[in-house]
């Protein structure tokens, strides 16, 4: 009896794991729209998208951190996101990418922010990598590809 409770067991985890681990990276999201501000605010004043996290008057990669996040890379205007410290095993070590959506000709429209493998909006062009390297089944619904 015990055996048929620890594989039934074994059987729930993942799926009991996927809700938190995913609210792990959606509580990340006050420190990432720190450089989502910031970006967004070069994008804003010259039109340009800034190279690395010095152009976007943001602190090195390393000191971007949080309780799940262990850096934030500012990297052609993209944010690249590697999650660490005290998160779930699942997603320790990798990354998710906020790439920005721009109107290439119109600064003044506001960046719209793609997340991991989400489609481009309308009339608009994504810039930098896509280094999104999480499960599917742990990003939040609007990360997720169609």
């Amino acid at each position: 009896m015990l055996a048929v409770v620890a594989i039934l067991a074994t059987l729930a985890l993942p799926s009991v794991q996927g809700p938190y681990v995913r609210q792990q990276v959606v509580d990340s999201a006050p420190l990432i729209n720190v450089a989502k501000t910031a970006v967004s605010g070069k994008w804003a004043a010259s039109g340009t998208l800034p190279a690395d996290n010095a152009e976007a008057a943001l602190p090195p990669a390393d000191k971007l951190v949080g309780s799940y996040v262990t850096s934030v890379t500012v990297e052609a205007g993209a944010l690249q996101v590697v999650f660490g410290n005290q998160v779930n095993g699942a997603i320790k070590g990798k990354t998710l990418s906020f790439r920005p959506a721009v109107v290439d000709s119109a600064p003044v429209v506001p960046i719209a922010w793609v997340c991991g493998h989400a489609a481009t909006p309308d009339k608009m062009s994504v810039k930098g990598a896509n280094r999104t390297d999480i499960d599917a089944k742990y990003l939040p619904l609007n990360c997720r590809g169609s």
